[in-house]
């Protein structure tokens, strides 16, 4: 018997559901609604629990080649380039949790999903289609089916939503309306590490953390680029939806004020900013809002969270894995499809739901002002790795 899925979104969520639910057994087509399979041009950080999820994927190998293995993770202070905590990476974390800690460029881990999809893997059945735009979807009780602009509609026996924050499948599912902007904005930008003095060329994830405002580094492309990340608090005039809008230097230096000379130069070797205006939906209130019927989401379609935490893209590479696991159980006539979407969103709602709450709160600890900066910086003096170091998220 054959099982057919549809997947809304050719993304890194979209992409891996569709490597784990082919390798499950299932017949898998793709919907992306842009022209080509492509990912914004910026980093992503891979904990343990992500590059698990690669290896089970037989995706980490071909990553690793293409990203970098940070030696450390430290955070700084942004004004006065202090050190306040640091949490050693490399060889000793990676035998600690059982996968190393990587740091990426989006389009490369984009490009290792593809690949695994596209080459010659026996058994897989998936079929990629780009320029398709849903408009609606329904379910049907015995299948669902996706309406896109055109006229032209795909059937399938269940339904993924992993097309991101602006998910046309998400309404199908919670009627919570679009997701709400804040008043923190992203400023990023990949600068070429020749570009940078000696002392930016180790290979360390920094977080520098100022008043209402904090940055992330990291290199990525093998150490040739410099990921930068500014996270500031700011209004934003115009357009807010998209994750890279055109952003300037003069308006990101007016937010970071009097940063430390540091990163005044890595901001000045940017050859150009994207901008991305967070937004926000409250955490998973139940397994209820990832999976109803024949239709789930995952990823930010179903949780989206602050980059606070580093763990938008690993949430969605867990999600896949686990989505996988489900709908094998329905290739071995275990459970019906419908059985199998839930129990998909029993055994992911909660732990989505602490990782959008710790990664908001992340955000208030990093912009920390007055007292609150104080004891933070006093506890990271202090406990440094310990504070760092988060077993309950990275040995998942």
């Amino acid at each position: 018997m054959s099982h057919r899925l549809l997947i809304a979104g050719g993304g890194i969520g979209g992409l891996a559901t569709a490597l784990a639910a082919a390798r499950a057994g299932w017949q898998v087509q793709v919907l992306e609604q842009a022209g080509v399979f492509s990912e914004v041009g910026a980093g992503v950080q891979l904990g343990p629990n992500a590059t698990r999820v690669l290896r089970s994927l037989d995706c980490l190998d071909a990553v690793a080649a293409r990203a970098c293995a940070p030696l450390r993770l430290v955070a700084r202070d942004a004004l006065r380039a202090q050190t306040l905590g640091t949490l050693p990476l490399g060889d000793a974390f990676a035998a600690r949790y059982g996968a190393p800690y990587l740091t990426v460029h989006r389009a490369d881990l984009q490009a290792v999903l593809l690949q695994g999809l596209q080459g010659s893997r026996a058994g897989l059945e998936v079929d990629l289609q780009t320029a398709r735009r849903i408009t609606a979807v329904q379910d049907q009780g015995e299948g669902v089916q996706a309406q896109c602009e055109g006229g032209a509609a795909f059937g399938a026996d269940a339904l993924i939503g992993a097309d991101g924050l602006w998910s046309a499948v998400r309404p199908a599912l919670v009627a919570d309306g679009p997701a709400r902007p804040s008043h923190h904005v992203a400023y990023r930008a990949l600068v070429p590490l020749d570009r940078l003095p000696a002392r930016w060329q180790v290979p360390e994830v920094t977080a520098w953390l100022g008043p209402h405002l904090h940055a992330v580094t990291y290199p990525v492309r093998g150490g040739t680029l410099l990921n930068v990340a500014c996270f500031v608090e700011q209004p934003v005039e115009g357009p807010q939806q998209g994750w890279d809008l055109p952003g300037t230097s003069e308006r990101l230096r007016a937010a970071l004020g009097a940063v430390c000379d540091p990163l005044q130069a890595v901001v000045e070797a940017a050859p150009r900013w994207g901008l991305w205006v967070l937004h926000d939906r409250t955490p998973v209130a139940g397994a209820h809002e990832m999976a109803r019927g024949r239709i789930a989401l995952l990823g930010d379609a179903s949780h989206p969270m602050r980059p606070y935490l580093a763990q938008g893209a690993a949430m969605a590479l867990e999600d896949a894995l686990e989505l996988g696991q489900c709908l094998g159980g329905v290739r071995d006539r275990v459970m019906d499809t419908e059985t199998a979407l839930q129990r998909y969103a029993l055994k992911r709602w909660q732990r989505v739901a602490r990782v959008q709450r710790r990664s908001w709160r992340n955000g208030q600890i990093f912009h920390a002002t007055g007292p609150v900066r104080l004891a933070r910086d006093l506890a990271m003096g202090q406990l440094g790795a310990r504070l760092m170091d988060l077993p309950w998220l990275y040995a998942h």
